[in-house]
């Protein structure tokens, strides 16, 4: 869909809610309304639903009525060329009947269809419980009544249409007369998620959270040689109302992102050896998540998990044993930070969010779990660590929020470079890889600066480092401090068969790593425009 900027902006709030209509689902029985307005209309329903699960034989039940929405504005140059706007709603019905779970869901938000729900989730847990060899053990749970709310000023969902794309468009404005910059993609993105959850345990948690994002990449060409790359703007996106965007730096910095796609487009190719790496926090907080984050997760370590990039390194064995690395290392989860993408007050389980040490001084000493999956490594209690994507989608473990912690000096990145001889700045994240045990990996950037003797000597491209979890975070020698932490993340991280998606953030300030394995992306390549993600 091609539509142009006068037509958009004629149209204003008229063509969104027009748009809004086309794509969404039909209205809801009962809508959900705001939080703590104490409208107990949807209580009601989740309460029917235990209760039908319990008449049914279940030995436990949890209900969930969520109401997810997601908006998508893409600009190209000076054109809007998508448009996305969808939201969901129902209600879904967990239960254990015979050891077994079983799970049901509609999108009829009424008593009648919550009990139906209800009936057949024990239904399909009783043909579960037939070849079920070890049967579910949940951990003990504070059962709460509470509620819980992303702190904003201003709903992103409320901003007309017209606003949002004038933002986008201002982006390229901003580029378009530099002279190699040809090309110019934008983009606004929301998520937002409304649930109820009530469960046999007497839990009645109610939350609301609000997700923003915005990306702008260009594309700076050499038409004599017939060479080009891209580069991207490193804004995180956060937890947060439409202010968070307002407020970033997205529009100062867009003539800067052209800029510097020129000095990458101009910038020597790199020369491939060992260099120390200075990793600012816009380029390591992909590498915790893959390097630390997944390998963390306790399904993907007992082999129960293995879509999206395999199991994990970090068997149950080597926990409290292997130094994962240097000692100066506290990697840490933590679903309170604030701003952070996973963050809340409860888990779809009902456990109540927390923070909690994976590796503390550079050794392996937790695993993120569920309810269902504290009892395998013999902790007491859940980390709280379940999620569902929607009210159609079982709740399974999913990652927190995964930071690595500020060293206890008030250093930042220009003391990094100050401190190295010979090594590579790397900025924001680019391409990467990584082997289905999470252990040998490659990643790239979108910015890269050669470090001579304690200055910047200027900028490089093709660019990646390549090394192994361990061995990485064993190179470890230095670490920011906690005035130069930041927090960056993804609105979507897959994980699952069928797939969901949820939302994670990482903090860590700038850190060195010792003599990593650079190596040349063009180099050897009959395609080198294939070097950009």
């Amino acid at each position: 869909m091609t539509v142009s900027r006068r037509e958009v902006l004629l149209t204003g709030a008229s063509s969104a809610a027009a748009l809004a209509a086309a794509s969404c689902t039909p209205s809801p029985i009962v809508a959900p309304p705001r939080v703590g307005t104490g409208d107990d209309r949807l209580a009601g329903i989740v309460e029917r639903a235990l209760d039908a699960a319990r008449k049914a034989g279940a030995t436990y039940a949890d209900a969930r009525i969520v109401r997810r929405r997601w908006e998508r504005i893409v600009t190209r140059e000076d054109l809007v060329v998508g448009l996305h706007d969808t939201e969901s709603y129902g209600v879904g019905v967990r239960v254990l009947a015979g050891g077994a779970w079983g799970f049901a869901a509609t999108s009829r938000v009424d008593e009648r269809d919550a009990e139906k729900a209800a009936i057949r989730a024990v239904e399909i847990a009783r043909a579960n419980a037939k070849i079920v060899r070890h049967p579910v053990e949940l951990a003990p749970i504070t059962a709460r009544k509470a509620t819980w709310s992303t702190e904003l000023r201003i709903d992103p969902f409320k901003v007309v249409l017209g606003e949002k794309i004038e933002l986008l468009l201002e982006l390229w404005r901003a580029v378009r007369d530099i002279p190699e910059v040809k090309h110019g993609n934008a983009h606004i993105e929301l998520l937002g998620e409304w649930k109820l959850f009530g469960s046999t345990d007497g839990a009645l948690l109610e939350q609301s959270i609000t997700r923003v994002g915005a990306g702008f990449e260009v594309t700076a060409i050499d038409n004599a040689h017939g060479d080009f790359v891209t580069r991207r703007h490193e804004i995180p996106p956060w937890q947060a109302g439409w202010e968070y965007l307002l407020e970033s730096s997205l529009r100062k910095d867009a003539r800067g992102i052209g800029d510097d796609a020129v000095k990458k487009l101009r910038a020597p190719s790199v020369e491939p050896k060992k260099y120390d790496l200075v990793l600012a926090p816009s380029n390591l907080w992909l590498t915790i998540h893959e390097s630390v984050g997944h390998p963390t997760e306790l399904d993907r370590a007992l082999g129960y998990e293995a879509n999206f990039a395999g199991t994990s390194f970090a068997t149950p064995e080597k926990l409290g044993k292997m130094k994962y690395a240097s000692s100066i290392v506290t990697i840490y989860a933590d679903k309170t930070t604030k701003g952070g993408l996973a963050t809340c007050g409860f888990d779809d389980d009902g456990e109540e969010t927390q923070r909690w040490d994976l590796v503390k001084d550079g050794l392996f000493v937790g695993y993120q779990t569920t309810r269902e999956q504290a009892g395998w490594i013999g902790e007491k209690r859940s980390r709280g660590t379940a999620y569902a994507q929607d009210y159609k989608s079982f709740p399974f473990q999913r990652m927190p929020n995964v930071s690595l912690a500020p060293g206890p000096k008030e250093i930042g990145i220009d003391d990094l470079v100050a401190a190295t001889d010979d090594g590579v700045l790397v900025t924001g994240d680019g391409s990467w890889s990584i082997d289905h045990q999470r252990y040998n990996f490659q990643f790239g950037g979108q910015m890269f600066w050669k470090i001579e003797k304690g200055k910047i000597a200027g900028p490089l491209r093709d660019v990646a480092y390549q090394s192994n979890s361990p061995e990485f975070w064993a190179s470890c020698d230095m670490i920011g401090g906690a005035k130069s932490w930041r927090l960056n993340g993804a609105l979507h991280d897959g994980k699952g068969e069928p797939s969901q998606s949820n939302a994670v953030s990482h903090g860590c300030p700038p850190a060195r790593f010792k003599q990593v394995n650079v190596i040349n992306t063009r180099a050897k390549s009959a395609h080198p425009e294939k070097r950009e993600p």
